[in-house]
């Protein structure tokens, strides 16, 4: 996984990395936005442009935030049925729940 966005976007959602993300791979759940693992392209851009600096390359992860890789994840795997990997966030919009981890 190369990007992640950790707990500091939660409810704050601030969607510059959506617009800066050439591969629209940063889909909008509830409260937060996740980084689909297999359509990241790890070209960065969207880390300098998150204003609440809760955007990491996996192995630049501050400490206490290494589950973040594992929620992002696994987001797309939950869901009925689940998201996986449908090429896009423009296309899905909103998906409407977020990771358990996130809570309500």
């Amino acid at each position: 996984m190369p990007y992640v966005i950790t707990q500091a976007c939660v409810d704050v959602m601030d969607k510059s990395c959506m617009e800066e993300c050439p591969v629209d791979c940063i889909y909008e759940g509830d409260r937060m936005l996740y980084i689909q693992p297999d359509e990241c392209v790890e070209c960065g851009r969207c880390e300098p442009v998150c204003p609440q600096i809760s955007i990491f390359h996996h192995e630049d992860l501050p400490e206490g935030s290494q589950g973040a890789e594992r929620v992002n994840a696994e987001f797309f795997a939950l869901g009925t049925p689940p998201l996986g990997s449908p090429g896009g966030a423009r296309k899905v919009g909103r998906v409407g729940h977020d990771h358990p981890e996130v809570g309500t």
